[in-house]
């Protein structure tokens, strides 16, 4: 694991600067958020996809911790995750107007596929098996690439 410290130290930095710069982006166009009735849940499904790399970057950096241990830290941790990212989604694809619903469904189907990907991976830390940052390295571009699209929206396509 000492080959990954670095790239998990770089992950768990950038989670950290974009959870504050979001909660920024957030607060100053929170009347507009809370205005539209999807978006308070898309702000919370980027936070907590981000949230979710933050903790599974410090989980990752624990020293001298056993496979075991951290296959079940991580499990607990990308349950938890999961399972509210998976409810956002769904939540945001029932109150999308039609012409915004495409974009939900794909988002639900991102969605699970992090959720998916998260658990695969404890599964193989839990193993012992070497795999398992490899699969998270695909959890962390996905959740990056959900978040931005999120942030997108909330700070900019809210404004037009």
């Amino acid at each position: 694991m000492s080959a990954w410290e670095m790239f998990f130290a770089a992950q768990l930095g950038a989670s950290a600067a974009l959870t504050g710069l979001l909660f920024v982006g957030i607060s100053i166009n929170m009347p507009r958020i809370i205005a539209i009735p999807t978006l308070p849940d898309l702000a919370l499904r980027a936070l907590v996809l981000l949230v979710q790399v933050l903790f599974v970057s410090s989980l990752m950096l624990v020293p001298n911790i056993s496979s075991a241990v951290l296959g079940v830290a991580l499990l607990v941790t990308v349950v938890g995750g999961g399972a509210a990212s998976l409810a956002l989604a769904n939540r945001i694809r029932l109150r999308s107007e039609k012409p915004y619903r495409t974009g939900a469904v794909w988002g639900q189907l991102l969605a699970a596929v992090i959720a998916v990907l998260y658990v695969a991976a404890a599964m193989l830390i839990f193993r012992g098996w070497t795999d398992g940052p490899d699969v998270l390295v695909s959890a962390f571009l996905l959740s990056f690439l959900v978040t931005i699209n999120d942030a997108w929206v909330l700070l900019l396509e809210i404004n037009r």
